[in-house]
């Protein structure tokens, strides 16, 4: 009888949950490259550290966007995201009149930013700090050091915690149903409601999420396992640095 009903279901509202995943697929990855690209600013921005040289308006103005920056992260990590999707949507739905999928991206891309910032401040800092004495000792500036050697090191470091915020989203996105997208977990519940096959309907939603989740996985996984096997961005901070030793003693064997 359970797998009776399981496949009516699919037979019946096929195309629903298949717009559901379709839409929680948008939102989750929309939402993790634009939590991405936020998380790289906050993160960036915080992780710069200011030498003797830097005057007292930057100082303040670094500051000032640090505390910023603490209140945010705080507010955003602190709270739960549902609280956060039906504030933000309310709060601003006179104002500019958006659309739940609007609303829905821009709530989890806010939310996933948050947890950004503190992932690629932590792959920042797990640079090794030779690297930018390095760069600043060939001339380059801070923002020429951050963008061309600190942060590829950085992503690469933290890529295992930036996939996991992904597959985290795409569960997520579940609690965006309160503002009534129509995300899996909204469909869901419509079916449940008009068919009485509650157990049956979750079992298909709980069994799509696992499959969701395990092929973002195995993507991410591949991707990761490519990134690791190309040359890192790295530069020798010293003439004892081995790969320096072999090819200096492979030109005095030449000479």
């Amino acid at each position: 009888m359970f797998i009776a009903n399981c496949i009516e279901i699919l037979s019946k509202y096929g195309s629903s949950l298949m717009l559901g995943v379709r839409t929680t697929l948008v939102v989750a990855l929309t939402g993790t490259i634009l939590g991405l690209i936020l998380g790289l600013l906050v993160g960036g921005f915080r992780a710069v550290k200011l030498d003797f040289t830097t005057g007292a308006a930057a100082r303040a103005i670094k500051t000032f966007f640090d505390v910023l920056a603490n209140i945010y992260i705080t507010i955003f990590r602190g709270t739960p995201m549902m609280v956060q999707a039906v504030f933000i949507y309310y709060a601003l739905l006179n104002i500019i009149h958006w659309n739940q999928l609007t609303a829905a991206i821009v709530v989890i891309s806010i939310n996933t930013g948050a947890y950004m910032a503190e992932i690629v401040r932590a792959g920042i800092q797990a640079v090794d700090p030779g690297q930018t004495e390095a760069a600043r000792s060939l001339g380059m500036s801070n923002s020429q050091t951050m963008f061309t050697v600190i942060l590829p090191q950085a992503i690469r470091n933290a890529f295992p915690a930036i996939g996991n915020e992904f597959i985290v989203n795409i569960k997520d996105s579940s609690v965006l149903m309160i503002i009534s997208i129509t995300e899996l977990m909204f469909q869901a519940k419509s079916i449940a409601g008009s068919t009485f096959h509650f157990t049956e309907t979750y079992f298909l939603e709980a069994l799509i999420y696992l499959i969701l989740t395990s092929i973002a996985s195995l993507i991410l996984n591949r991707i990761e396992k490519n990134m690791n096997k190309t040359v890192s961005l790295t530069l020798p901070m010293s003439d004892t640095d081995p790969r320096t030793i072999g090819y200096a003693e492979k030109k005095i064997g030449k000479e």
